[in-house]
């Protein structure tokens, strides 16, 4: 077997973690699975290890006495490098390798790798969905879905791994090579994570460091990229110069028309962004458009993602709850009609809502904002629209719905995460979804 006798030790009880355990294990390998909590679910989560064979250790015993007997170290995607348990390991020489990383080094099948600050998901989906409409078998996965490990643990065979992956996940890579990348869109976030922007975009960047000129590199014409050795196709529903663009409703590849944006169930230009690169992906692979059309029509995006909840009194109310960040605020104003009324805010993650103060005024006749992030909202943006601060979601809503006028739209787009108050963006949108229904 490949690793027998060699001792592998994984960072993190997280999905990534068990999962990376379960294969360097199937492997051969002799496994330790370490991580400094020590939570009730936690152990509960890891309890099943022990079981098979993999030893646990939590708390203060996760760094142990003799780090430099592993082999290597896989290091689970919310395992930040510069932690005391990361640096127990790489201090003693033990390498660092990420999830991704393992996964890759275990596998012959050809990798798509999606990357970017907006956008990752529902790019990966849709190229998945587009794949195997085509007869090219494939899962979306890594940081969308099953551990990239659990994929490949699961023993089924694919033509093609279709992997979202993250700027934690990439940091940490060696010979992580796709043959296809994708590069959506560069933004501020995760800054309480990478302590520098230039740091958060570096690790991004990785994606492209392994590929050569047989490799294929999707970019975003609006953000360039330099020094990618892979041949290049570009995209752009913003105006930029690119082999993918969008004209009135079509989407065109080098000028001639490929899709009708229109018999989509998207919405709005950053989704046809979406639905470029998706396309990029699967003429990588050999799928001519008219391959495509059938999957394309009947796809529906995920949830929480510029979701049309529901039309009360001609007012179109939009569950973008997944924008979590700044850049995903301002794709969503840029896209749909104005004005309309803004519902956002949520967690203080330290990001500068000043930067979209001019997009705001474009785009919003009003905004009600949330959380504890509300008044920083309102004294960013307070001069240039009119602003209210609501208690709650119900609130929110109400205010929202005294405010708008005939065939606007009431557009729920945070700018930022909800955990100041809810579980997640998900809960956050189905708190939306259940208020603006009940308004039916």
């Amino acid at each position: 077997m490949k690793y027998e006798g060699q001792q592998i030790v994984v960072l993190g009880g997280g999905t990534s973690g068990l999962a990376a355990s379960r294969l360097a294990r199937a492997l051969g390998a002799s496994v330790v699975l370490v991580d400094s909590g020590e939570s009730d679910v936690l152990r509960e989560r890891t309890a099943s290890l022990v079981v098979e064979g993999i030893e646990v250790k939590l708390g203060a015993d996760a760094f142990v006495s003799d780090p430099n007997r592993f082999s290597f170290a896989v290091v689970s995607p919310g395992i930040d490098p510069l932690w005391d348990l990361t640096r127990h390991f790489s201090d003693a020489d033990v390498e660092l390798w990420s999830e991704i990383e393992f996964g890759y080094q275990n596998t012959s099948t050809p990798v798509v790798a999606i990357t970017g600050t907006n956008g990752k998901s529902t790019t990966t989906e849709l190229a998945a969905v587009i794949l195997n409409a085509a007869g090219q078998k494939t899962v979306p996965a890594g940081n969308y879905g099953l551990a990239f490990c659990d994929i490949l643990l699961g023993g089924e065979a694919y033509d093609v791994h279709m992997l979202e992956v993250s700027s934690f996940q990439l940091e940490l890579i060696k010979n992580f090579r796709p043959t296809t990348s994708v590069w959506m869109n560069f933004a501020p976030d995760h800054l309480d994570r990478h302590v520098k922007l230039e740091a958060y975009r570096a690790a991004k960047l990785r994606v492209f460091e392994n590929q050569t000129e047989e490799d294929t590199a999707v970019l975003n014409a609006a953000d360039p990229v330099e020094g990618i050795q892979a041949r290049t196709v570009t995209f752009s529903a913003f105006g930029a110069e690119a082999d993918y663009t969008l004209e009135g409703h079509t989407i065109c590849f080098k000028g001639e028309p490929v899709a009708d944006f229109t018999r989509t169930n998207l919405r709005g230009a950053h989704n046809a962004e979406n639905l470029m690169a998706a396309m990029a992906v699967a003429r990588s692979r050999g799928i001519e458009f008219s391959e495509m059309e059938e999957a394309i029509r009947a796809y529906r995006p995920p949830r929480h993602r510029c979701e049309l909840v529901a039309i009360v009194g001609d007012v179109e109310y939009i569950n973008d709850s997944k924008s979590t960040n700044l850049h995903s605020l301002e794709s969503s104003l840029r896209s749909l009609r104005h004005p309309l009324i803004l519902i956002a805010g949520g967690k203080d993650k330290g990001l500068d809502f000043g930067g979209v103060r001019e997009s705001v005024r474009e785009a919003c006749s009003h905004v009600v904002a949330i959380g504890e992030i509300a008044q920083h909202l309102v004294d960013s943006w307070g001069d240039v629209v009119r602003c209210e601060i609501a208690t709650d979601m119900a609130d929110a809503i109400e205010r929202a719905q005294a405010r708008a006028s005939q065939k606007q739209i009431v557009l729920l787009s945070p700018g930022t995460s909800s955990f100041d108050m809810f579980s997640g963006y998900q809960e956050r949108g189905e708190s939306f979804c259940n208020n603006v229904k009940r308004l039916l």
